[in-house]
């Protein structure tokens, strides 16, 4: 290889891995996406950020293999011992289950495995990765959803599983995973379990399943409610331990779940998702409008009610994930709202955001402040929608730092030090953007991009030393 077809192959790959894709950062003070009118959507193309955010770039963009002959769709994003485990959404119903990454080079990730994906009809949105130790199990346990494609609704022609639930497998070696164990919900509900999480209390391993409105098909026989916790210390034969009601924290419920609220707003009621703290004491459900719901699980097979975030007339609820930071004494809560009621000219019009609140006393949340992007705060006017979506969707927390997927707006860096007064530090918006999840391992920053796949963000030091290997290999 000549001098001048080095020089260009140097500067090509530096490109590459730079995020050449990537437009600067724009100036302070301009419109938002939406009101500058552009023509496709994406958010504003640009990694900025202070801090220590100012030098992320994207290093790789990695789209799903093709399995089953036709693209697949990515939902969230875990990662686990330098592999990162990417869900599958529902997509073209050709069950794409979860698929693993060797992160070795986070440049350049490596397909190597797929699991969960042999239960025809069903997707598989959310996968958690813990190690335990039991008599009856040491390793790494992976947890995978399971929801039911639903034929009536979605037009599927296909074979359909019996069962939704969550499937349990050994990743100990996440190249060569083994299927353990299926808590499966009932043949009669049609959905299964669309978010859940695992923890560990008492020398036992708990799995918090979020079973996709399981209430609407009580009049069916359906046994479970929305809420189940799990033991599955021994993951090759789990135990249901208890289903929680929430008509439980009182209020005025009627038919499926909806109810009129202290401020005589009527909301609806659907659990979405489960995180529980580190001591696996306490479990926070979000209900969506009912709000984050606050449960002391120590007894897991009796819970109890303690507390519930609210919401002020104008808000809508959708309160869809959670996540704790400042030693669990502050609840994140992501609203997820796509479509802003039309209904109710008392709701306020923008795209869903964050709440941020004080829970020192469970009992009684405190909200303390919000964050919204700048799209997210532009108000829709009923009947129209312009291109994207611009709700916040998951969030994570890394010491003082809030990550948030945000669709269209990509992900989103807050700075949660003073949590009255949430700062963005930093931003990633690639072109085209639509980011379900986000995930921070190691030296990297995970991304599931909807259309994309695998995206990774790294500083630039660590860009640096990638480009110094490849030159020193290419000089020999």
């Amino acid at each position: 290889m000549n001098k001048f077809a080095s020089k260009i192959l140097l500067s090509t790959l530096a490109l590459s891995l730079a995020g050449g894709g990537i437009a600067l950062a724009c100036e302070n003070g301009q419109k938002s996406y939406i009101e500058a009118g552009e023509s496709t959507f994406g958010g504003i193309p640009k990694v900025e950020g202070s801090k220590n955010f100012e030098h992320l770039k994207e290093v790789a963009a990695v789209p799903l293999k093709d399995i089953k002959g036709k693209p697949a769709t990515t939902a969230d994003v875990y990662a686990y011992k330098g592999y990162a485990y990417l869900g599958t959404h529902r997509g073209q119903m050709t069950n794409e289950g979860v698929r693993i990454f060797d992160m070795k080079d986070p440049a350049n990730p490596k397909e190597v495995a797929v699991l969960a994906n042999d239960i025809p009809g069903t997707w598989q949105e959310k996968v958690i990765v813990q190690s335990v130790s039991t008599p009856s199990f040491k390793g790494d346990l992976a947890a995978v959803s399971v929801q039911r494609v639903d034929k009536e609704r979605y037009g599927y022609e296909g074979e359909t599983s019996e069962n939704g639930g969550v499937v349990l497998y050994d990743v100990t070696n996440p190249k060569e995973p083994k299927k353990l164990g299926f808590w499966k919900t009932p043949s009669n509900l049609p959905t299964g379990t669309h978010e859940h999480w695992l923890t560990e209390q008492n020398n036992k391993v708990l799995l918090l399943a979020t079973n996709y409105q399981a209430h609407r098909y009580k009049d069916k026989g359906v046994d479970v409610h929305d809420f189940s916790i799990v033991d599955v210390t021994n993951p090759r034969k789990s135990e249901e331990l208890s289903n929680w009601d929430p008509t439980e924290v009182g209020g005025s419920f009627n038919g499926d779940y909806q109810y009129e609220d202290e401020t005589g707003a009527q909301r609806t009621a659907f659990l979405h998702s489960v995180i529980t703290d580190e001591t696996g004491k306490y479990a926070y459900l979000s209900y969506w409008d009912l709000g984050t719901i606050i449960l002391n699980i120590e007894d897991p097979a009796n819970p109890k009610f303690v507390g519930r975030t609210k919401f002020e007339r104008d808000v809508q609820g959708a309160a869809h994930s959670a996540a704790l930071a400042h030693g669990g004494n502050i609840l994140i809560e992501t609203r997820e709202i796509f479509n802003p009621d039309p209904h109710d000219p008392g709701f306020e019009r923008g795209w869903g955001y964050v709440r941020v609140y004080d829970i020192k006393d469970k009992s009684n949340p405190v909200l303390l402040s919000t964050f919204r992007t700048l799209n997210s705060m532009v108000q829709i006017k009923a009947g129209e929608r312009k291109p994207g979506t611009y709700t916040v969707h998951d969030p994570k927390v890394r010491g003082n730092t809030l990550y948030l997927s945000h669709y269209s707006d990509g992900i989103r860096m807050v700075d949660l030090t003073d949590p009255a007064n949430p700062v963005e530090v930093g931003s990633y918006v690639s072109d085209k953007a639509n980011v379900w999840g986000v995930f921070v391992d190691r030296n990297y920053i995970l991304a599931s991009d909807m259309g994309q796949g695998l995206k990774v963000l790294q500083k630039k030091a660590d860009l640096n030393v990638n480009k110094m290997n490849l030159q020193s290999f290419l000089i020999k």
